[in-house]
């Protein structure tokens, strides 16, 4: 028996022995992956055989931790590479023996080229740090879900959008960019927010950048799958304002070596509301002296988006792409507008009701060809891409005023108006790129950009006449406007000290931009052509004071050229008492600026801090002209020159394992100087602007996310007066359920229903005071889908039984 016993122990200890050789893995190569500081998550490890490159030999994605293992190797000669975007692609060769062995931590660098990638390492960090601003993590925003690109934007730091979804940068609005390149989409409505893998933020653009830009670059780059095999996601979402709203997207993706397919819809349907009161005093007009008016909107909004996007990669140097996105967006509004007007001595003078049934429908098409070549130098690259977008825009509107006595009883009978305005653009752009050493440590980036744009509006308002509608022709006409930019450009990058530690950075650029655009109005009333040949530099140079802190001092020239809405010379007589319109006869402004900046990096904290003073000859503002009728008419002016200095600092600080937080400023002095205007002594001629937002990211247990966003705007000085200040709190939670391949998210928008837009402007001739109240707070609950195929990487584990 005891013999027995030793033979049972011998046999139990002999069985773990060989079960625990077995289960240690050999024929093994592995390591850890990080950016230097921090271990990198989803990294694509790809081991090739040097004898075909074709093949793949094995297959692995790194951890959480940075780790990857790449099993069952053979004794051969290998090319090992890394694979991850927003970083260069890393390229090893192995000569494997049949050992197993590790590789040890491997440094992933970042991609500079911030515009033709996304820039979302694994850890999904809410703000990175770039050379030339930062970049938003829009999937770390869980607060927007089922909101649009307009949304997300009043949620980043350093970025203001009022509550009219006026959108700027330092008090002044940015160009704005979808995936890196010009579009007709220019409403950011017209975006839904679950569609945004990033947005960049680029507060210091250098020569390779288009100069019309004068308080930066906000590009918004759309979701692109790069995760190999077959993956998909799906997300469902509902809830209610004060009336409901839905929304859904689908992706799908397939990505092999070679190719990468993708497909994504987006839809985002919502009823909304808005109230207006505004008050107003015409001085120096007896009869209509005193204006009080009332309106309130019902919105019914609707939005689709289907993109698809189809890579070929040939080979490790050569990628094509193409990419399609088509918009439809439709949007009905029933508005009603109350009109009471006293004379000087407060008396009934006359009172009217105004209805009007605006109905829009837009669709939007893109088009996008792009070619990607790189290098065995890696400094060295080439990309060269064609677009070109189509906006259709259609809108109809039928109008009716009744007119009252001061007993509220019905004058006359009801007056019949309608109006139509059909536009049609098309933008179209041609890039290319090319960078290329000329030195160990210096790099020259050249290229050349195109864009081409092409406008035609027809806008017409007839009244009901004998029960005909007669066309009004002082007010209709068409509007066609037509531009060509080309530019090309000359980048000089260079540093001191060694690769790993610079000392110095240098930039110098300079940048030569040829203008032609000509418009006309069918009756002849409006017309103007420019050509102008204007040349942009820029420059700075940046000192590293340690490896996470340094010092950055830049100049750049720039321009801010008239937008469309700003050109076109048509009359919005929606609020006759408040038509608004452009000026086809605007000059562009031109801009100098210069800036200091500070960044510093802590283990648990960073600040990053910007000085800046802009100098804008011939600004454009909008102004109001109190017309002889008690109208006010509001168009954009070339008032003058414009000195501005400010401060803009984002902090942001992890004190605890669960808590992390963003905090950011901008605060800005404007001096105006209004020397264009015949009635300079009502412009505003000093102002000083803040805002501020704080971002609240809490981890309160395994998989739950909750985050609290505060925004504040100051007053803001406008070309009469000021607009109010506006601020709003919104909440979002997110709970990621089963493997964490399912989240269930509730949203809840402006919290304490305190956001309003609205101005106070005080001249000479009048006072006008206006605000304006719309549904934005709301709830919306969400349910989110992930998947991804596992069956490319069964197969590579290459493990089968002995039957």
């Amino acid at each position: 028996m005891k013999k027995w016993k030793q033979n049972l122990v011998a046999a139990i200890l002999l069985f773990a022995i060989s079960q625990s050789s077995f289960s240690q893995k050999t024929n093994t190569i592995n390591g850890t992956v990080s950016d230097g500081k921090t271990p990198i998550e989803f990294v694509d490890v790809i081991l090739k055989p040097v004898a075909d490159t074709t093949k793949t030999t094995a297959y692995a994605v790194t951890d959480a931790t940075g780790k990857f293992i790449l099993e069952n190797i053979n004794p051969s000669d290998y090319i090992l590479k890394l694979r991850l975007i927003g970083f260069k692609t890393f390229t090893q060769k192995v000569k494997y023996t049949g050992t197993s062995i590790s590789l040890g931590n491997i440094i992933l660098k970042e991609d500079t080229n911030l515009l033709n990638t996304v820039v979302v390492n694994s850890q999904k960090k809410q703000i990175q740090k770039t050379n030339e601003g930062f970049v938003f993590n829009a999937v770390s925003n869980i607060s927007q879900s089922g909101g649009t690109a307009i949304d997300m934007l009043k949620n980043i730091p350093t970025v203001s959008v009022d509550a009219d979804d006026a959108i700027s940068l330092r008090g002044k609005t940015p160009l704005i960019l979808i995936n890196g390149k010009n579009s007709a989409i220019t409403n950011m409505n017209q975006i839904p927010a679950s569609s945004i893998e990033s947005i960049e933020i680029i507060t210091s653009p250098t020569a390779k950048y288009d100069a019309n830009a004068e308080s930066g670059i906000i590009n918004i780059k759309l979701k692109k799958n790069n995760l190999n095999g077959l993956n998909g996601a799906a997300v469902l979402g509902g809830g209610f304002g004060a009336k409901g709203r839905m929304n859904s997207s689908v992706l799908l993706n397939n990505k092999t070596d070679k190719w990468n397919v993708g497909l994504a819809y987006d839809n985002r349907f919502a009823g909304r509301t808005k109230s207006i009161n505004g008050e107003r005093t015409n001085y120096f007009i007896d009869d209509e002296h005193f204006i009080n008016q009332n309106r309130h909107d019902e919105r019914t909004e609707g939005l689709q988006n289907l993109k698809f996007n189809a890579d070929f990669s040939p080979n490790e140097k050569n990628t094509f792409s193409f990419e399609a996105l088509e918009n439809m967006e439709s949007q009905d509004n029933d508005e009603t507008l109350k009109t009471d007007i006293s004379n000087s001595s407060n008396q009934f003078y006359s009172s009217n009701k105004r209805h009007s049934l605006e109905l829009e429908r837009s669709k939007a098409a893109e088009f996008a060809f792009n070619y990607d070549r790189k290098f065995s130098d890696d400094r060295k690259s080439l990309n060269a891409s064609i677009t070109t977008s189509y906006n259709f825009h259609r809108e109809n509107t039928n109008i009716d005023t009744d007119n009252y006595d001061e007993n509220q009883n019905l004058i006359g009978d009801t007056f019949w108006q309608r109006t139509h305005n059909y536009e049609k653009e098309n933008i179209s752009n041609a890039i290319l790129n090319y960078a290329f050493p000329i030195a160990a440590k210096s790099m020259i980036e050249t290229g050349y950009k195109g864009t081409f744009r092409f406008f035609n509006s027809d806008f017409q308002s007839a009244d009901l006449i004998n029960n005909e509608y007669v066309v009004n022709p002082l007010v209709s006409t068409i509007f066609d406007f037509n531009e060509q930019i080309n530019a090309v450009y000359g980048l000089w990058n260079s540093y001191s000290g060694s690769e790993e530690n610079k000392k110095w950075k240098y930039n110098l650029g300079l940048r030569a931009e040829q203008v032609s655009n000509n418009g006309k109005t069918e009756n002849g009333n409006d017309s103007f052509s420019n050509h102008y040949l204007k040349i942009f530099p820029s420059a700075s140079v940046q000192l590293n004071l340690k490896s996470d802190e340094f010092l950055k001092f830049g100049y750049s020239k720039r321009i801010n050229r008239p937008d469309l809405d700003d050109l076109n010379p048509f009359v919005d007589i929606t609020d006759a008492l408040n038509p608004h319109g452009g000026n086809p006869y605007l000059k562009p402004e031109i801009i100098h600026i210069v800036e200091l900046s500070y960044n510093k990096e802590w283990d648990h904290y960073s600040f990053s801090g910007n000085a800046f003073y802009r100098n804008a000859n011939n600004t454009i503002r909008q102004y109001g002209i109190l017309q002889d009728n008690g109208v006010i008419l509001l168009q954009p002016q070339n008032i003058g020159n414009t000195i501005t200095y400010g401060l803009e600092s984002i902090f942001t600080f992890k004190p605890f394992s669960f808590y992390d937080a963003n905090l950011s400023l901008t605060a800005f002095q404007q001096n105006i100087n209004a020397g264009n205007l015949d009635q300079a002594e009502d412009f505003v001629k000093s102002a000083f602007s803040w805002y501020g937002k704080m971002i609240n990211n809490f981890t309160p247990w395994k998989g739950g996310k909750l985050q609290i966003i505060g925004n504040y705007n100051s007053s803001v000085a406008t070309a009469q007066g000021k607009r109010i200040p506006i601020y709003n709190v919104d909440l979002g939670f997110q709970q990621k359920l089963g493997k964490s391949n399912a989240r269930l998210g509730l949203v809840v928008t402006d919290m304490f229903n305190t956001l309003e837009s609205g101005y106070r402007n005080n001249t000479l001739l009048f006072s006008n005071n206006r605000t304006s109240k719309s549904d934005t707070r709301a709830l919306m609950i969400t349910f989110a889908y992930t998947f991804k195929s596992d069956f490319k990487e069964k197969l590579l584990e290459n493990q089968f039984s002995t039957e």
